[in-house]
């Protein structure tokens, strides 16, 4: 299953350069991030090539950080699309606790990296896959 890391810092200026510097150092690629401000700290999500690895390295280092099991849905992209995903989760009462994504250029798909309530005891794999999206694995992600 795909992986994402989070990393619990600090909202002040020079904090995420602090990461970014931790993750060169341990020669870690950042595929895909995201932030949210949480008032005095804030919550980066990455996408990595060594989850593993980076957590290992960053808990090391003393960052307050986690591991988070996520669904990366490759969708193509085109109008509606989401819409399918999203319907299908909900007609399953599969929640989304958390989500982001972007497009991949120049193949034009769309990537989707959710993380499910409870993924285990679902069958959000199947719900995705059974409406024609692929799910893909950890290495597909981490090399994109």
């Amino acid at each position: 299953m795909a992986k994402q890391l989070n990393i619990f810092i600090e909202n002040r200026p020079g904090r995420l350069e602090s990461v970014t510097q931790s993750l060169l150092e341990c020669e870690i690629n950042v595929r895909a991030f995201a932030l949210q401000n949480r008032g005095d700290h804030g919550l980066m999500k990455l996408i990595v090539d060594q989850p593993d690895r980076a957590y290992l390295e960053m808990a090391n280092k003393n960052f307050a950080c986690a591991l988070k099991d996520i669904l990366a849905v490759s969708i193509s992209d085109q109008p509606g699309n989401l819409h399918k995903l999203m319907t299908a989760l909900a007609q399953n009462k599969i929640n989304i606790v958390d989500a982001y994504g972007f497009v991949l250029q120049p193949e034009k798909r769309g990537l989707c990296c959710l993380e499910i309530d409870d993924m285990k005891n679902t069958n959000a794999q199947e719900v995705v896959k059974k409406i024609g999206f692929d799910v893909l694995d950890d290495e597909e992600l981490y090399s994109l």
